[in-house]
C-alpha cells in the first residue's frame, strides 16, 4: 500500500517521487516506471477518434489513483483518489486516511480545519466538501437528507454511521469542474530545455529551418547550493544546412544520438570493439523535450532533415517525445500540430498516393497501433494517423531554393 502526502492545489507523493500538477504526461510515466514492482496494473486511457477533446488518463486501479491530463498541452490537471481503502494519506505529516484512521467527517475537519459550506448533489447523492485546490466526496443516503441541506451539520446520521470519504481530488482552479493544467512547474524542469513554440521558416517553395522559442530554469546562487530559481525564455534558430556543431551550440547536447542504420554484422568484424567503422551512417540528434529530431548527413555532418513530433496517443512513438507546438504557413494555410489531414489536404495539393509506414523496433517487430501514411508536399512530409491527425511533420533539403520547384511554382 502506497503511503503518500498530499499538498492541496499542488501534488501527491512521497520522499522518493511526486505527481505534481502541471507536470508532463511523460514525466508521470517516468515516475511509474521507476516504481516497477511497487506501482502495478497501470492503464492508459484515451479517445482515439477525438484525442483533443477527451482527457488523457493514467489509471492505477491497484492503488486507487487516477491522473487526468489536459489532452492539448498533455500536462497533469487533476489527481483523483477514487478508492480510499487502497492508499494511506497524510497532510502536513498527519495521517487522515489509512486502515487504522478512517476518513470521517470529524477526521477531515480535524486534519484540514474549517472551510466553506459544502455542496450537495442530489442526483449522485454526494456531499462535496471543498478546500482550496482540494475536494472530498461523501456518499449520503436519501434517508439522511433534510429539506434544506447547506452543510454536513444539517444532515442527520444514526449513531456510528457518519459517512466516510469515498473519493477526493487535487486540482488547480476554483473548482474541479473548472480545473486547468498549470504551466510546467520549475521543479519539473530538471535543467532541460522545453519548447514554447516552433515557427517553420519558409522561402519561396522551400524550407529554411526553424525558429524555436525555448524555456528553461535558471538557478541563482553558488554551484553547490541552489538559492533561488526562475524561468527564462529565449530564441534559437535551427536551419537546414547547418553543421552538427552549430546545432549543438544552439540547443545543447541532445538527449540521445541515434544512427539511422546499424550494421548487424559488426560484431563479427576484427575491429568490432572500435568506435570508428569503415562504413558511415546518417545520424539523428534526438531532443525529446522539444519534440524534435534532427538528421545529419554522415559525410558532411550538416542538417538534411528535421522531424517535428505531435505525440498523439495511439501512435507508435507516443510518450517518447513531448508535443512540438509548431506553426507552418503554406499558401496562406496555417498548419499546426492540431490540424486534421482530411481538412488540410483540401487546401493543399499533396501527393495522391501515400507511402505506407509500419514502424517496429529491432527487438519487437509487432506494432499494435497499425500503419501510418506519409504524404509529400514540396520539401515537406506529413505522417498521418488513421484518425486523420498528423503524427509528425518532416522538412528536408539544404535550406536553399530548388530551381526546378521555383520554376514550377
Amino acid at each position: 500500500m502506497l503511503d503518500l502526502e498530499l499538498v492541496p492545489e499542488r501534488s501527491l507523493g512521497c520522499e522518493q517521487w511526486e505527481f505534481i500538477l502541471g507536470m508532463h504526461f511523460s514525466q508521470s510515466v517516468a515516475i511509474i516506471q521507476s516504481q516497477v514492482g511497487i506501482i502495478k496494473g497501470v492503464q492508459v486511457l484515451y479517445n482515439d477518434s477525438n484525442p483533443l477533446q477527451v482527457d488523457l488518463i493514467i489509471n492505477l486501479p491497484q492503488d486507487g489513483i487516477r491522473l487526468y491530463f489536459d489532452p492539448v498541452v498533455q500536462r497533469l490537471k487533476i489527481i483523483e483518489i477514487f478508492n480510499m481503502k487502497l492508499v494511506k494519506l497524510k497532510y502536513c505529516g498527519m495521517i487522515f486516511n489509512s486502515p487504522e484512521v478512517l476518513p470521517s467527517i470529524e477526521q477531515i475537519e480535524h486534519s484540514f480545519g474549517a472551510t466553506h459550506p459544502g455542496v450537495y448533489d442530489a442526483e449522485k447523492q454526494l456531499f462535496v466538501l471543498n478546500f482550496r485546490g482540494l475536494s472530498f466526496y461523501f456518499p449520503v443516503e436519501t434517508k439522511c437528507q433534510t429539506s434544506s441541506t447547506h452543510n454536513l451539520g444539517s444532515l442527520h446520521f444514526p449513531p456510528g454511521s457518519s459517512p466516510l470519504v469515498n473519493k477526493m481530488t487535487i486540482y488547480s482552479g476554483p473548482s474541479v469542474e473548472q480545473a486547468s493544467a498549470p504551466e510546467l512547474p520549475l521543479s519539473c524542469y530538471y535543467g532541460q530545455l522545453y519548447l514554447s513554440k516552433a515557427e517553420v521558416l519558409r522561402g519561396d517553395c522551400y524550407t529554411k529551418g526553424l525558429r524555436l522559442t525555448l524555456l528553461t530554469d535558471y538557478f541563482i546562487g553558488g554551484n553547490t547550493r541552489r538559492i533561488d530559481s526562475s524561468k527564462i525564455q529565449f530564441e534559437r534558430e535551427v536551419l537546414l544546412g547547418q553543421t552538427a556543431q552549430d546545432v549543438a551550440t544552439s540547443l545543447g547536447t541532445p538527449n540521445m544520438v541515434f544512427y539511422k542504420s546499424e550494421d548487424k554484422m559488426r560484431i563479427h568484424s576484427p575491429n568490432a570493439n572500435r568506435r570508428v567503422t569503415v562504413t558511415r551512417s546518417d545520424y539523428f540528434f534526438n531532443y525529446f523535450t522539444l519534440g524534435i529530431d534532427i538528421l545529419f548527413d554522415a559525410r558532411s555532418h550538416i542538417v538534411k532533415k528535421i522531424v517535428l513530433h505531435t505525440n498523439y496517443p495511439g501512435h507508435y512513438n507516443f510518450n517518447m517525445y513531448q508535443r512540438c507546438e509548431f506553426h507552418l504557413q503554406l499558401n496562406s494555410v496555417d498548419v499546426t500540430a492540431y490540424c486534421r489531414w482530411d481538412e488540410l489536404k483540401k487546401q493543399l495539393t499533396p501527393s495522391e498516393r501515400p507511402v505506407v509506414l509500419n514502424r517496429a523496433s529491432s527487438t519487437n517487430t509487432t506494432n499494435p497501433f497499425g500503419s501510418t501514411f506519409c504524404y509529400g508536399y514540396q520539401d515537406i512530409i506529413f505522417e498521418v494517423m488513421p484518425n486523420n491527425y498528423i503524427a509528425s511533420l518532416s522538412v528536408y533539403g539544404d535550406g536553399r531554393p530548388i530551381e526546378g520547384e521555383r520554376e514550377s511554382a
